[in-house]
């Protein structure tokens, strides 16, 4: 699936993938190459509309956003929203799912697969 289009719980559970990738996420362990949230399931990951979740990432990462007043159509959908670092710009309809497509597509690629339950 496009990084670009993630939203919810696909969006979540592949940031929640990044953090483990990254030894940062407490709690996540690794198994065949995908994030498990121990004694818990993988939705409580919620950092694309929590900022208690997302806000740390987006300071660490030190990624930029902005707004514009003026609506961004993409692919037929309004995403006023833009997360940037390093000249990789994603955008979204709330800063938290650019910023958190920003990291994913920043850690991940552009595309990336996601367990079945998710598709």
């Amino acid at each position: 699936m496009k990084t670009s289009e993630l939203t919810g719980a696909a969006l979540d559970w592949a940031v929640a993938k990044c953090l483990t990738l990254a030894e940062d996420a407490r709690g996540f362990a690794v198994r065949d190459g995908f994030p498990e949230v121990l004694n818990e399931t993988w939705q409580q990951a919620q950092a694309s509309h929590n900022w208690a979740q997302g806000g740390p990432i987006i300071e660490r990462e030190e990624l930029t956003l902005s707004y514009s007043p003026y609506d961004h159509v993409f692919y037929g959908r309004t995403r006023p929203w833009c997360a940037e670092k390093k000249g990789r710009m994603e955008y979204g309809p709330t800063p938290l799912i650019a910023a958190m497509r920003c990291y994913v597509a920043g850690k991940l690629g552009d595309e990336i697969k996601l367990p079945e339950e998710l598709k």
